[in-house]
C-alpha cells in the first residue's frame, strides 16, 4: 500500500515553534525551523492514526510510509492525521531526539536550532537484515538508517570488502564505483 502524505502541512496545534515544509537535500521534503529552537524544548509531536500490529503490517508494504512504533502493539501513520513530524528526515547527526512519553511521541530539540536549518532525526531502525541506505551526507554518516548493532556492523564491513574487491563497474558507459551507484538508487526512506 502507498500512503504518501498528500499535502503535508506543519499542523501548529501540535507544534512548539513556527517551522515550514520546503524541497530537501536528503530526501523530497523536509521540515525546516522559521525561527530559532532553543535545546533541550519540545519541538514537535508525532501525531497519526493509530494501527495495530495487523494494518502496521499491511501499511509497511508502500514505497513511501510514514510508521512510527509507538510500543509493541500499537504504531501512528503519520500519513493518515499527521502533524507535519512525519515529513522529518533521517540523519546520522540529528539535531532532534524522539521520546515516548505517556503514550505520546515528542521530538526534543538535541541542541539550538537556527533559522532555515533543517529538522533532523536518527531513524534508528531495528536491524533484521535489510538495510535502508542513508542519504543525510553528514560526516559521520554510517550510509544506513539502522541502528549500529554487532550484527550490522560485521554485515556492512562484509559489503565494503566486497565492492572493494569487485572494483569499479561500468554504468551507462562510464565507470562509477558500486558506492555511487548505491547512493543514486531509489531510498526506501520514510520508514520511522
Amino acid at each position: 500500500m502507498d500512503t504518501p502524505v498528500r499535502r503535508p502541512r506543519i499542523d501548529p496545534k501540535f507544534a512548539g515553534f513556527k517551522m515550514s515544509i520546503r524541497k530537501s537535500k536528503i530526501h523530497r521534503y523536509g521540515v525546516y525551523a522559521e525561527e530559532r529552537i532553543p535545546a533541550n524544548r519540545k519541538v514537535i509531536e508525532y501525531t497519526g492514526e493509530r494501527l495495530n500490529r495487523r494494518e502496521t503490517k499491511r501499511r509497511g508494504e508502500g514505497e513511501y510510509t510514514y510508521l512510527f512504533t509507538l510500543d509493541k502493539y500499537w504504531t501512528l501513520d503519520g500519513a493518515f492525521g499527521g502533524s507535519g513530524a512525519e515529513i522529518i528526515n533521517h540523519s546520522c547527526e540529528p539535531n532532534v531526539v524522539s521520546r515516548i512519553m505517556k503514550g505520546h511521541i515528542i521530538y526534543m530539540s538535541l541542541r539550538a536550532i537556527e533559522p532555515g536549518e533543517e529538522i533532523t532525526v536518527d531513524y534508528n531502525f531495528e536491524y533484521v537484515g535489510d538495510q535502508t541506505s542513508c542519504a543525510c551526507g553528514t560526516s559521520s554518516c554510517r550510509s544506513v538508517m539502522e541502528r549500529m548493532t554487532p550484527k550490522l556492523e560485521k554485515d556492512l564491513a562484509k559489503r565494503k570488502a566486497g565492492r572493494a574487491e569487485a572494483g569499479p563497474r561500468e554504468a551507462n558507459g562510464k565507470v562509477e564505483s558500486k558506492d555511487a551507484a548505491a547512493s543514486n538508487a531509489k531510498s526506501k526512506a520514510a520508514y520511522i
